[in-house]
This record gives C-alpha cells, structure tokens and sequence, in this order.
C-alpha cells in the first residue's frame, strides 16, 4: 500500500525500539517477577500485543493481502474475540471482572489500560509502529511498578498512565491531523479505490471486527444496478455540492474533502470519490479514534464498523476522567495548535465533511456499572473548556462560513428481515421531489412569519406541551424566521427550522421512545423554563439517580442545564410512513427521525459560528434567527456562547396533537391537527401518511 512507503522512514527511525518492546513483552508469560493475579493480567496483556505485531509485520511485508478470507476471518475473530459479549463476562476489559479479579486499587486503571493497548490495533493494521511502540512501552513501565510492588505502585500506574497521554499528547494530536486533513495519508482511500471490491477479502484490510452486518451490507452493494449505486452516490455528492450554493460559499475555492462513512458501502464511496476527484477534489477518509486521548462516545467521528460490543464501549466512555484535569487541559489545547499550524495549508484547502450514516444497529440498553469510571464534575468541566478552547481556535484555520457539509443514511441488514425492502424505501426517501416539498414548506413559513410564538401539544399518551417564542421580524418583507431545508446538507428534505428565542420559551417536552447517539430513552421527559432545561429524566431504569445520570451525561454532555438551539417541523411523511410500516421509527437516525415530526434540539443553534454569515431562503428572504439570547454572548463572553453539543429530539407524528402558530391580537393558524397537516397549500405533505399500512405488515 502507498501508505506503507510514506511510514518507511518513520519506521525505520522508531524500529530499534519496537523491537527492544517486542521483545521485552514475549518474555512476559516466562517469567513469574509479579504477583498473580496481576501475573494473569500481564500475560493476557502480552499474547495481544503478540497478536498485533504479528499483523504489524503481516501489514509491513505486504503477506497480509495475500491471505486467504478464512485465514483473514480467523485473525479477526482472535484480535477482538476477548471482547465479544460471549466472551466478556471474564475479560480484563471488562471493568466489573477486572476490579473482581485486581481488585479496587488497580481494577479500573489496569482495565483502563486494556482498553488503550486494544487502540493499537489502527496502528497494527496501518502498519504505525511508532504508536504501536508508546502503547507497548507503557505497558513494560506498568509491569516494572509491579515487580517492584509495594504501597506506592498504585500511584505509580495513575502517573504512568497520566503521563504516557500527556507527554505523546501531541503525536496523537499530529497523527490524527495527518489522517483527518492531508490527502497523502492514503490508507482507506487505497482499501476503496485500489481493491477488488467484489473479493470480500478487502473488509478486513482496516482491522475492525468484521459482523455480518459489513459482510452482507458490502454484498448487497455488489448485487445492486451500477446505475443504482452511482444514483445513491450521486444524491450524496449533489447535495454536497448544492451545500456550498445554499451557504454562498465557493466550492471552487476548496481542494480537500473529508469522506466519512461505515465499513460496508465501499463500492458507494468509491463512486462519490471519482466524482470529487473529477472535480479536482483530493480525499480524506479517517479512522474514527479510539485510543485515550482523542476517542469521545456517540456520533463517531470517522469510518467504523459496528461495534464488537457497545457495552464495552459504554463501559469505557469515561476513562479519560482517569487523568483530565487542568494540566492535561492545558497540554490538549496546546497539541491541538501544534497540529493547527502543522498542516494549516491543508485546514485553508478543507471542503468540509460528507458523512453517510446508518441505522438499524443492533438493540443496545446500557448497564451502568459501578466498576466504570465516572467523570466528576471537575474533570467533565476541564474536557468541556479543552474542547470549547480548541473549538474556537478552529475557527482562526478553517471559516465554516466558507465550508458545507452534507449527511445521508442507510439502514444495516441488522434492521432485520426486511433489511432490503427497507433500502430500497430509503433510497426513495433520500430523492424525495425538491422543489415539490419546497413550495409546500414556504407555505408553513409564511403562516409561521405572522406569529410570537409556536405552540406544541402532544397526542395519545404524549405529555408535550410547548411554548416556542420566536424573534421579531422588523421588516417581514424581507425577513424570516424559519429555513426553508430541502436536501442538500441534510438529505432527505423535509424540516423547516428555527432557533427561538430563549426567553418566553417554556414547557414540557416528552417522547415514548427515541434513539440518540446509539442510546435509546423510553419516556424521555425535559421541562424548560425561558428556554433553557430546568428538570428532566426518563423511564430506562427503575432509579431516578440513574435515569437523570444518563440524560445528564449523554444529552446534557455534562452541563447543568442546555438552551434550545433549534425548533423545527419535520413535514417527511413518507419518511414516518417507513418507519412505521416497517417498524423501525425509533430507530431511525436523527437525520432521518428529524424530518418525522416536530423537534427540539437541545444545545448550539444551527448556526453555530457562523451567525454572522447571511443566510437566505430560495424566496429571497433573510433568516434572521441565526442567534438566542447564549449564542449572542460570543460577542462579550464568547466562552459561555458555546456548548459543543446539539442533540435533537423528535415526537412523532402519531403522538403530535396540535402544532399552530399564536400570532399578534390572538388570532391562531393550525397547521397540523392529530398528526395531519391542515394548512391550505400544503395539504401534498401528508402523502406519506396515507401510505401507512401498505409497505409492510409487521416489523422489521
């Protein structure tokens, strides 16, 4: 691969070293200098990281491509079969079996590390063996304090663990620019663009667990029209390119863009990729991280596989509260300059994203458990002021005022049996007539335009009733609240939106049941007073303490309270009319589940960064509502404008009672009743709800 002569020198240079740690890790199981059970740990410790270098020189020798699918498949399972839920019950990175097997004292750090030596496995694949080399010398440091046991050693792993992320702070920092901006970083463009994507050999090239889901997914593909694929690749860059138009930003301008997607839709990618390429583009495709340092929990940041198991992820989603504090803060914010100016000519040249998502992930309710880290206030405050910090700074290399994006999802076969029908439909759902939904949605803008406020009240069990306080439009001929979103940067069409005013905002906002960031809530409840969260919780768990502790941690992301950043009427019908056909609504993707019915976005407006850039509706109209009474901080504490999160919330259409607009001298425009529109002009948006019942019988 073209990557491996980029590393030969880099290589080369660490080479001595990899050996020396090599080698010194193989003697590991021989020798009997630390206390069992620690012993045991260490020799699991030791035959990973044999299994590593063995791909790693397997990847350096090119022999790797060589190898039989069976033979792929066998490495595969082995690297990851410690992991797997059959198998997890007894295995080090399994927080409750390494604190009931090390014990309090080093149970949780010891696990903490497994999970770090389990990250080299990029590296092994990619033939890294600089950061595989920092991950192995970490673990000979560990074994050393245990061969010297004595009452100090358990802070002696603290600090080695402290500071193997703080001192390569910046080599994380660096590689992970390289993978994400600098086009010559090759290693998953090669995989797309070079293999033989018929031979199913090329999914295990990347080094993550291979499921059922990549293999069937990449095998329906090839079983698909050319035509069908170039279609749905073509829907994804066109409504990137149509990005730039809507955003007035000049495409032309830009000479990098930064493909993400799931392992499985190569032939797809390899598709979008030629059509960038013929127009000069160069490419990126990164990992999504997952060593210590860089790794978050959520919407993964980069291309992926399903995960081995989510409870394993779950399980480690706070390890970095093991050592973030304000020093790390500081060394985090630092690197992130460093990794800024490194490849600031790349930054100025950067497109922006185009991300295929998926849905359908196997079932996933957490268990918490009291053997994971938990993040304390203290160290969630210094990881939300880095990552605010570095946020920022991005902004003095990359204007996102001159970048679009553009997002589009498909199902997984792990949707279920209907896995192919459901496709299809979304490949329906995804090219949805433009101008038709737009004329439609301008309706309700205009209605929207002549009220103060909003008001949502839910149906059926729903316990929604919301109040929404929009901004004042002093020049309504030339002026609007609301965007008018067709399918461009969020495919499929289907939402108008707004970000409301937060003072005058109030409620109480509830669902049944909905999926966020891989996490499902059942009876989600958030109640909001001028706009902001002042009580929530959930039904997930029996506890209270539980239920709120999920929310606060993956809604809230750490914060005491959020604003309302966006207020928005999903009007895809044919979207809803999918999900219920096929009984996969609550499984839909936010992208998709958004343009379901109303929703609230919880966190930074739309506009986040860029609300001083003028936006414009295809009428000609402003949108003015670009601020709320936070964001508008940046302008004198521009350190409480942003929140770094925006997480959106969607009631469905069957449990919406009443949407209708309260305008001036009490006059009241519905525009939907019991779950249909009702405003004259846009009556065409309900077509979808007749299409209820005939797609599907049972669920998928």
């Amino acid at each position: 691969m073209k990557i491996l002569e980029i590393l030969q020198e880099e290589n080369n240079e660490i080479r001595e070293r990899y050996e020396l740690a090599r080698e010194r890790i193989a003697l590991i199981p021989s020798e009997e200098s630390v206390r069992e059970p620690l012993r045991d740990y260490f020799i699991e410790m030791s035959k990973f990281v044999k299994q590593l270098t063995d791909v790693a020189e397997l990847v350096v020798s090119g022999k790797l491509y060589k190898l039989s699918l069976q033979e792929l498949q066998r490495i595969n399972f082995a690297l990851y079969e410690d992991i797997l839920p059959e198998h997890y019950g007894d295995s080090y990175g399994n927080p409750a079996y390494a604190v009931k097997r090390l014990g309090k004292k080093y149970g949780r750090l010891l696990s903490a590390v497994y999970s770090e030596l389990r990250s080299l496995t990029a590296c092994a694949f990619e033939g890294r063996l600089a950061g595989m080399t920092a991950g192995m010398e970490l673990l000979i440091e560990l074994y050393n304090c245990f061969e010297a046991e004595d009452e100090g050693t358990g802070k002696e792993v603290r600090e080695a663990l402290y500071y193997y992320v703080h001192d390569y702070m910046e080599d994380f920092k660096l590689a992970r620019a390289r993978e994400k901006q600098d086009p010559t970083w090759s290693f998953a463009v090669d995989i797309i663009m070079e293999s033989d994507l018929s031979d199913l050999r090329y999914l295990y090239y990347f080094g993550e667990y291979i499921t059922e889901n990549e293999l069937r997914l990449a095998a329906y593909l090839n079983s698909l029209p050319e035509t069908e694929v170039r279609n749905m690749a073509d829907t994804y860059t066109d409504g990137y390119i149509r990005g730039f138009e809507t955003m007035g930003a000049d495409f032309s301008a830009k000479g990098i863009v930064n493909i993400r997607y799931v392992i499985g839709f190569e032939r797809m990618i390899r598709f979008a990729a030629e059509t960038f390429q013929s127009q000069g583009k160069r490419l990126t495709i990164h990992r999504a991280p997952s060593n210590l340092a860089l790794r978050g929990y959520g919407r993964k940041d980069g291309y992926f596989a399903v995960s081995a198991n989510p409870q394993y992820e779950y399980d480690h989603k706070n390890d970095r509260a093991l050592f973030f504090d304000r020093r790390m803060q500081k060394a985090s914010v630092r690197a992130s300059r460093a990794a800024f100016l490194r490849y600031q000519p790349e930054y100025a040249a950067f497109a922006g994203p185009a991300v295929v998502e998926v849905f359908g992930e196997p079932e996933f309710v957490p268990v918490n458990k009291k053997e994971a880290v938990q993040s304390s206030r203290r160290t969630e405050k210094c990881q939300r002021d880095a990552a605010r910090e570095i946020s920022l700074m991005a902004q003095e290399f990359v204007r996102q005022e001159e970048t679009s994006f553009t997002i589009i999802a498909f199902p997984l076969p792990s949707v279920g049996e209907n896995f192919e029908a459901v496709f299809r439909e979304t490949i329906r759902v995804n090219t949805l007539d433009n101008e038709a939904y737009k004329s439609m949605q301008q309706v309700l803008i205009d209605a929207l335009d002549k009220g103060e406020q909003v008001y949502v009240r839910g149906a059926g069990g729903n316990r929604t009733e919301m109040y929404v306080r929009l901004h004042e439009l002093t020049e309504p001929a030339r002026q609007t609240n609301f965007e008018n979103c067709t399918a461009d940067v969020n495919i499929p069409v289907g939402e108008v939106f707004t970000s409301p005013l937060l003072t005058g905002t109030h409620g109480t906002l509830h669902v049944s049941r909905v999926y966020l960031n891989g996490l499902e809530y059942r009876g989600l409840e958030l109640v909001f007073s001028d706009g902001k969260i002042t009580g929530y919780g959930c039904e997930n768990f029996a506890s209270e303490e539980e239920n709120r502790s999920l929310i606060r941690e993956n809604i809230l992301h750490g914060h005491d309270t959020l604003p309302i950043g966006e207020f928005a009427i999903g009007t895809n019908t044919v979207a809803y009319a999918m999900g219920q056909n096929y009984g996969v609504q609550s499984r839909l993707p936010i992208l998709i589940a958004e343009k379901t019915g109303p929703h609230f976005a919880v966190g930074d407006t739309c506009y986040r960064m860029s609300e001083d850039h003028a936006v414009y509706n295809p009428d000609g109209k402003e949108i003015i509502a670009r601020d709320n009474e936070v964001s508008i901080l940046r302008k004198t504490e521009i350190e409480k404008a942003y929140l770094n999160c925006h997480t959106d919330i969607t009631i469905p259409y069957h449990e919406i009672g009443e949407i209708s607009v309260l305008c001036p001298g009490g006059e009241k425009i519905v525009l939907i009743r019991d779950g249909r529109f009702v405003i004259p002009g846009a009556e065409g948006l309900n077509a979808g709800l007749d299409e209820l019942g005939q797609s599907g019988s049972g669920r998928a």
